[in-house]
């Protein structure tokens, strides 16, 4: 009895803990999300009233919206050449023993350990000395720099989890090795790949840090039109916008969701 008590009071204590913490990081989009929809002309918490015109000024805003398609676009190239390069370098750390192994696994992740500023500079020195800052290159390699230490890890997890009996006996019954890794690896592994890609997009998308440092003219990303509009202003349409940024990564994962299911993605 005292065994189902205290059991009893740790569920309920963790549930309790969950409950705090989820509604702790999901209040200030709440909040975020609400205040886009008032009808007042700064962001006040309550809104006055409720209205639509701030995402109607969002949406005519030139500014804004080619900001939005810049970081869309930015961030799918991203997503596809870090989880292409990220898997890459996975499967050989986890599948092959060779000389600087270990080399390989750290520079896969030293751009968590090096600083989002220095590493900012350090690319805006780099590509100012190749006389490249005036295009999107800069932008596309500073994202997939911070990209590729998140698929690595995510591949990473996926390789070591899933069972290879199966592999194994497709290389018995004379599979080669390109057809076991088409067939057999990248199905098994899926979710993993898909939550990579997600990682990766959302790195991307509201990357700030490096993005300010490696943008110009007409390819800055939204979050950092942001920065440079709140700066000025501090009117309901950075709510609006905000409420867009989100609504889109959220759509991407419902999507990806809907397509293998939550409980596989995790």
């Amino acid at each position: 009895m005292r065994y189902d008590i205290s059991d009893y009071i740790l569920k309920t204590v963790g549930a309790v803990i969950r409950t705090v913490v989820y509604t702790m990081l999901a209040l200030p989009a709440v909040l975020v999300i609400v205040t886009s929809f008032t009808s007042g002309s700064s962001m006040n918490f309550p809104p006055p009233g409720f209205s639509l015109q701030w995402y109607q000024r969002a949406f005519e805003s030139e500014t804004f919206m080619t900001a939005l398609w810049t970081s869309t676009y930015v961030a799918v190239i991203v997503a596809f050449l870090a989880l292409a390069i990220g898997f890459a370098a996975a499967f050989a750390i986890n599948r092959f023993n060779f000389p600087g192994k270990g080399t390989l696994l750290g520079l896969a992740f030293s751009p968590l350990i090096v600083p989002a500023v220095v590493l900012g500079i350090g690319l805006l020195y780099l590509f100012s000395w190749m006389r490249l800052t005036q295009t999107i290159l800069p932008l596309l390699v500073g994202h997939l720099v911070l990209a590729i230490p998140y698929v690595v890890r995510t591949v990473l997890a996926s390789l070591s989890l899933h069972n290879r009996v199966l592999e194994e006996a497709a290389m018995n019954l004379r599979a080669t090795p390109f057809q076991v890794v088409r067939r057999i690896t990248l199905p098994l592994i899926l979710p993993g790949l898909l939550s990579a890609a997600i990682f990766a997009f959302v790195t991307s998308f509201g990357n700030v840090t490096v993005s300010v440092f490696l943008t110009y003219g007409g390819n800055v990303t939204l979050p950092v039109q942001l920065f440079a509009y709140v700066d000025q202003n501090y009117d309901p349409v950075i709510a609006a916008v905000s409420s867009i940024m989100i609504c889109v990564t959220l759509a991407i994962i419902l999507a990806i969701e809907r397509l293998i299911g939550a409980e596989r993605l995790a």
